[in-house]
């Protein structure tokens, strides 16, 4: 068993970050990386090894770009899996509808074709939810995956903003609500880890976190009595992860700073207020909304103070990395604020997948 006090600084800040495979290798830019029109990385070669042997990283988030055929995936898995003393966690966006990487994956994996969470959310019964959650689960683990960044518990109560849309269960967060529980439990009854998301709400902001700024004029009153209660359903579920978004909130928070960098929402909101006590992870930081804003240091350094335990995808990860040991190193990130987060990664990779 790993232990905290076991781990040195520069391992310790590895373990904050989860990437894309192809980060690790050093021929490729950033701007690449972000292409999804280019192929990415299908396997572990030497040196992506010895990319990660300089630069661990905590775990490793696969896209349409890094799979190439049934076979290939389940090798990819257990190579990346096998990188390092401490087992990097494997996710993946495998939602159900438009966004599954697999499961629109142009080669046959023989999985199920799991539709839009519109459509089940709009057939009334929660069950659904449950059997599309641990039919994902099922083939997610079967390829070697431990993480679905799922479900959405967004509600989709501004359907001009077309990037949440049919990803959401609906715009009722009544009836939301016991869907996001049980497609949790389907993902659980499958062994697979579950993060909900995009906290406090991707339904309502006023454009595309992807391509730049977004907000939400919401009060946090306004909030917890529609976009929260899919919420805590899924952290009353038992949901490994929630996801931070970049919206920001300034009728919450009185700034323009995205969610995933804001202490008030992550720190004070989501842990004091819902009481959550998994792992927060921030939306891919290669995201327009910060990319635009921050560096991929300044990005990282914000959301570990904000009280973030995992960095997705930094544009740039070298640099990002870089930025947060020296800002450990001197201080500007205390100690004991890393030694929180990696001691919940710690405890989320050596806590077996729940089957039921």
């Amino acid at each position: 068993m790993i232990q905290l006090n076991s781990l040195t600084l520069r391992e310790k800040v590895g373990q904050l970050f989860m990437i894309r495979p192809d980060a690790l290798d050093g021929t490729v830019e950033a701007a690449q990386i972000e292409d999804v029109s280019l192929p990415g990385s299908a396997r572990v070669s030497d040196s992506m090894r010895e990319a990660f042997a300089a630069r661990p990283c905590g775990g490793f988030a696969l896209f349409r770009k890094n799979i190439e055929s049934p076979d290939q995936l389940r090798r990819f898995t257990e190579e990346l899996h096998g990188l390092g003393a401490f087992r990097p966690l494997l996710g993946i966006d495998e939602e159900g509808g438009r966004v599954a990487r697999i499961g629109n994956h142009p080669a046959d994996f023989g999985v199920p074709k799991i539709p839009p969470m519109e459509s089940i959310g709009l057939s009334g019964d929660p069950e659904q939810a449950y059997a599309a959650g641990k039919a994902i689960g099922e083939y997610l683990a079967a390829f070697g995956l431990d993480l679905d960044f799922a479900p959405v518990a967004d509600v989709n109560t501004n359907p001009d903003v077309r990037v949440i849309g049919n990803r959401a269960f609906g715009s009722d967060p009544e009836a939301a609500a016991p869907m996001v529980r049980r497609y949790v439990e389907g993902l659980h009854a499958a062994g697979i880890k579950a993060c909900v998301k995009h906290f406090p709400g991707h339904g309502d902001a006023s454009a595309d976190t992807h391509t730049g700024y977004a907000e939400s004029l919401k009060t946090w009153e306004e909030i917890s009595r529609c976009e929260m209660i899919p919420f805590r359903a899924g952290i009353e579920a038992g949901a490994e992860l929630v996801m931070a978004a970049h919206i920001a909130a300034p009728r919450v928070t009185g700034t323009p700073e995205p969610a995933s960098l804001s202490s008030l929402l992550l720190t004070g909101k989501l842990r004091g207020e819902l009481g959550f006590r998994g792992v927060i992870i921030t939306d891919a930081l290669a995201m327009g909304a910060v990319r635009q804003h921050y560096s991929p240091a300044e990005a990282c350094i914000a959301a570990l103070k904000a009280g973030a335990d995992i960095l997705l995808m930094p544009y740039g990860y070298a640099e990002a990395f870089d930025g947060v040991l020296r800002a450990a190193e001197a201080g500007a990130i205390p100690p004991e604020r890393i030694d929180e987060s990696v001691r919940r990664i710690l405890q989320l990779k050596k806590t077996p997948g729940i089957r039921g």
